[in-house]
């Protein structure tokens, strides 16, 4: 069970552009996420446990305030904000001999991915991963997956495997990992950049309603985690805090 107002949550941007180098897990949370956890014992460790978790949503943010909670977090910090704010420092710092790494989504996906760091990451280099697409690893799956982290050694790392898939095997994985640096789990962002998916309008995105958004633009798919998981997540927080 994951208690809102017992977290440690990052509180603003300036805050996140303080986090020392190194090998560091950087997570996001919003009021989906927070639902699901509170039935999935290790999702809840994994977000509880990481070195940092960002408030990717306003909901969070609001009910932080509601709940008088430890963190309180000042504005939405999506895990685009994250991926730039990283992209950006690193490119700015590498002349051609700084990593990126992307572990996640479809070869498809991938390419795209390459194409547009060429264009908007110029100095960085770029190693990807296409992990199968099934609901769990077997032992071999998780073998290579860490094999190919390791062996590029990235400056950065991303992994993209949708919640909470990403977080459980980055945690579950994270002494198997021999690298030195931040590592964020971003699963829609992948998508959002490589230009599969249109990220909500600034407009929507500033009056917090890009949940709604997306919503509309994919009401068959999301009505249940918005629409239901809206009323849920309320509930959840004034229940278990």
């Amino acid at each position: 069970m994951l208690r809102l107002r017992e977290l440690k949550i990052v509180e603003s941007m300036d805050e996140l552009e303080t986090v020392p180098e190194g090998k560091t897990l950087i997570n996001t949370i919003n009021a989906h996420s927070y639902n699901v956890a509170q039935k999935d014992g290790l999702f809840a460790e994994a977000l509880a446990k990481g070195n940092y978790l960002i408030p990717d949503g306003a909901s969070i943010v609001k009910a932080c305030k509601w709940k008088k909670s430890k963190s309180k977090p000042t504005e939405r910090i999506a895990g685009w904000d994250l991926f730039v704010m990283e992209m950006d420092r690193l490119n700015t710092n590498s002349k051609g001999e700084k990593k990126v790494m992307f572990m996640g989504s479809s070869e498809k996906v991938l390419t795209l991915i390459r194409q547009r760091c060429a264009v908007d990451y110029p100095n960085l280099n770029v190693e990807t991963y296409s992990p199968p697409y099934k609901p769990e690893f077997n032992d071999e799956d998780n073998r290579l997956i860490i094999e190919a982290i390791n062996q590029a050694d990235p400056d950065l790392l991303w992994i993209g495997m949708t919640a909470p898939k990403q977080e459980k095997w980055t945690y579950s994985h994270w002494n198997d990992l021999q690298i030195h640096c931040h590592v964020g789990t971003i699963g829609a962002v992948f998508d959002f950049f490589a230009g599969t998916v249109k990220r909500a309008p600034i407009w929507w995105q500033k009056h917090s309603l890009e949940w709604l958004y997306r919503l509309l633009k994919e009401p068959r798919r999301m009505w249940r985690r918005y629409i239901v998981g809206n009323v849920k997540f309320l509930w959840n927080v004034w229940r278990i805090g």
